[in-house]
């Protein structure tokens, strides 16, 4: 069940000026995530605001194609589109799988 189908069995039974200070609020913390996000660098992973940041960037619907390359525990390999990743990591030193911003953890060294 996704949040859109709990919304819609919710609001029928709220009074309508409710619902529309519930939707108005949910608006407002949605846009607000999502500028928090656009100014807000990503913390450490051990720190005490990764938590948060996190919790920050699931409000802001950041995932996808909207996620940060940074994350708090992951980094992307930030190369031009047109270069090949495989060779760029392997440049580096580092294992081709784990360079991709999605892959959830931090670079591994290849070995």
């Amino acid at each position: 069940m996704d949040w859109t189908s709990v919304f819609q069995t919710i609001l029928p039974y709220l009074p309508a000026q409710y619902a529309a200070d519930l939707v108005s609020i949910l608006t407002f913390l949605i846009a607000a995530a999502a500028l928090a996000m656009r100014f807000w660098k990503p913390p450490a992973a051990g720190s005490r605001m990764a938590l948060l940041y996190k919790a920050v960037s699931a409000l802001a619907q950041s995932r996808g194609w909207n996620t940060n390359a940074y994350q708090p525990d992951a980094k992307a390999l930030m190369i031009p589109a047109e270069a090949n990743r495989a060779i760029e990591a392997a440049r580096l030193g580092l294992d081709p799988a784990s360079t991709h911003p999605k892959s959830g953890e931090p670079p591994k060294v290849s070995g």
